[in-house]
């Protein structure tokens, strides 16, 4: 049996959904800047929605980090640690990140490992359309924060690194 990396990042997003596309985007450019111990360290997962699947995914983590996009944050975007709780999403297949904790704390029976929301802001989600411009802009510096993360320097709630 494989043991599990000690970090984890999933993206959640559709890229075919303007904005959506971001985190998904945010993974590649990830996946791209990783040195060789990085990527030793770490598990990248891009999913459409958060699942109850998902909380197996997170079992015997050092770390989590979350990256999803929302109308409703300060550009470029935002960090926030992310404690379990339990909400109407339980009752659903689309799960917000405190419910899927709740699931990894319900089902493992301790605690969820220490995880990070960063919401990318968004401008626009049709279906059919790329990116905003302002949204792919927002990429870079969300990059230097993430690699940050990986290699331990940044916590959630420490502003965004400004271009």
């Amino acid at each position: 049996m494989n043991q599990a990396r000690p970090l984890l990042v999933i993206a959640r997003g559709r890229r075919t959904q303007g904005d959506d596309a971001l985190a998904p985007l945010l993974l590649d450019l990830l996946r791209k800047a990783l040195d060789d111990d990085e990527s030793l360290r770490l598990d990248l997962l891009e999913e459409q929605q958060y699942q109850p699947e998902l909380a197996l995914a997170l079992a015997g983590r050092e770390r989590v980090l979350l990256l999803e996009t929302d109308l409703h944050v300060s550009p470029p975007f935002v960090t926030e640690t992310v404690e379990p709780g339990r909400d109407a999403s339980l009752a659903s297949q689309a799960l917000t990140p405190a419910s899927l904790l709740a699931v990894v704390r319900e089902l493992h029976g301790r605690a969820p490992p220490p995880t990070t929301l960063l919401r990318l802001h968004a401008h626009r989600f049709e279906p059919g359309r790329r990116p905003s411009r302002a949204g792919a802009e927002a990429l870079p510096s969300a990059l230097l924060w993430v690699l940050g993360w990986v290699d331990g320097s940044r916590a959630a709630g420490q502003p965004p690194v400004n271009g």
